[in-house]
């Protein structure tokens, strides 16, 4: 682990990421990406997941789209995709992982919250409507709306902008290689939730401060490092 956390470390509030954090998606992607190549006559596979995860909308369906040999521009490739997990949400498919709600309920009750996903806007807000969350969170970002998604740091820095709290103040909540990697760069102190599903590289892990075994893992260890709620 490369980043220290020690007892003069000052947090002041939390960034967390979306897919494999929050809502259990990770597949639900791979799932419409290899719905969309298998469409237009190509096999998409676990490698290219790998080469798009944290990539922000605007990147992997220019990705999706080349890669398919697709008729359709990166933004109809994007809006089919995004339809699709539209749907998903609709029929009951991205459910809160256990101990989520709970977790950013405490968080919140704690410090400003935020929200750096590299889903787009669309379901990010269609999730956390869906799921009563909205209301906790001060800010929400998809990479979409910077310049680099992850493992760019660009969505980290634009959530600790919006919260207006300096990045090294934040910690941050990521499951995946390039979202450990993008949090790390921001200068954030990480908390790792490895996706067991879709392991994060041991360079991407050794970055975190942190490495959780579950979400209750993640709160207490959220919780212990922020201020106590106001009033309490």
């Amino acid at each position: 682990m490369t980043q220290s956390e020690g007892p003069n470390d000052t947090h002041r509030a939390v960034v967390f990421d979306m897919d494999g954090v929050l809502v259990e998606s990770e597949h639900l992607w791979e799932r419409m990406w290899a719905r969309f190549a298998a469409a237009r006559g190509r096999t998409w596979t676990a490698a290219q997941t790998r080469q798009v995860q944290g990539m922000s909308a605007p990147e992997w369906s220019a990705f999706l789209a080349e890669f398919s040999g697709a008729a359709e521009t990166a933004a109809e490739t994007e809006r089919i995709v995004v339809d699709d997990m539209i749907a998903a949400l609709d029929g009951g498919e991205i459910e809160l992982l256990p101990g989520a709600e709970r977790m950013v309920t405490e968080v919140a009750a704690r410090a400003p919250i935020a929200l750096a996903s590299s889903a787009p806007r669309r379901l990010i807000d269609a999730v956390l409507d869906r799921h009563g969350l909205i209301r906790h969170f001060t800010a929400t970002v998809s990479s979409a709306e910077v310049a680099k998604g992850k493992p760019s740091p660009d969505v980290y820095l634009s959530a600790a902008d919006k919260l207006g709290e300096d990045p090294r103040h934040c910690l941050a909540v990521e499951d995946s290689s390039n979202g450990l990697r993008a949090a790390a760069a921001a200068g954030m102190t990480v908390v790792a939730i490895p996706n067991s599903d879709y392991p994060p590289a041991e360079d991407a892990l050794a970055q975190a401060s942190y490495v959780a075994a579950n979400l209750d893992d993640v709160r207490l260890r959220l919780v212990g490092a922020l201020p106590e709620p106001v009033g309490s």
